[in-house]
């Protein structure tokens, strides 16, 4: 069983981390076991027993483990371990940044990207979650830049890494969707895979486009932390495999003292 997986160059910095796998929780089928979210069904029992596995994991109280309602926009919230984590969960964004020790800044996903961001100078951290609707609106960088406007350190003295989420093998969309990623990442079109059968649909990387945009911003260390989530059913939940009624998984950092 596999709680959570690690990027070795977070570790290396110095930040602990984790991007939680659907493996040690609490919650029965659909949810099955470890599930961050009340929303499609789960009791706030349960989803309390589980924040509390990650806050073992993270070594930080479970009441100190900071996530927003994600809306795949922009807007970044700073929080400073003063706020109540229940009504930081209720607001709305996307991007979670703080530079104060004893917390952890995290994003809930079921197939989006997710960037786990560090501060090598300061300590801070951003948590910034990418689907890809965020992706084209600018979610990574508006996470960068919020990580520098906290610290005013530049971004290549930050490290970041991104986990599992739905890869090029499973991310089949239509036209429109992927012009719209190649129009907003460096890498064009090259950023999307033609089909390969006349009528078929195209398929996108979107590690490639997070990464890409990531090494825009200045960011030069990046990590991958790979994985899947329509394909590897045993390790991860998944919403495009599963359907609204599954579970949510949780990416979190804590700063660096």
């Amino acid at each position: 069983m596999t709680i959570a997986l690690h990027s070795e160059l977070l570790d290396g910095a110095g930040f602990r981390h984790a991007f939680f796998t659907r493996q040690g929780g609490t919650s029965p089928v659909p949810w099955e076991s470890l599930n961050f979210s009340t929303g499609t069904g789960d009791t706030l029992a349960r989803v309390r027993e589980n924040l509390a596995r990650a806050a073992l994991v993270l070594a930080v109280p479970p009441e100190r483990i900071y996530f927003l309602s994600q809306v795949h926009g922009t807007d970044a919230r700073v929080v400073t371990r003063a706020e109540d984590a229940a009504l930081v969960r209720a607001e709305e964004g996307d991007i979670v940044l703080s530079r104060a020790l004893g917390l952890a800044c995290g994003v809930r996903m079921a197939d989006c990207a997710t960037v786990l961001l560090g501060d090598r100078a300061s300590g801070a951290v951003a948590a910034i979650h990418g689907g890809w609707r965020g992706v084209v609106r600018g979610a990574v960088r508006a996470g960068v830049e919020a990580l520098r406007s906290l610290t005013g350190s530049a971004a290549g003295g930050f490290v970041a890494a991104i986990g599992p989420h739905i890869e090029p093998c499973c991310f089949e969309v239509g036209p429109e969707v992927a012009a719209s990623l190649a129009a907003a990442s460096p890498l064009g079109a090259a950023a999307v895979v033609p089909p390969a059968v006349e009528g078929a649909r195209p398929h996108v990387d979107l590690r490639a486009i997070v990464t890409a945009q990531l090494e825009a911003c200045g960011v030069r260390a990046v990590d991958q932390v790979r994985g899947c989530t329509v394909c590897d059913a045993v390790r991860f939940h998944s919403y495009r495999r599963d359907g609204q009624v599954s579970g949510r998984m949780l990416a979190a950092i804590v700063p660096a003292g």
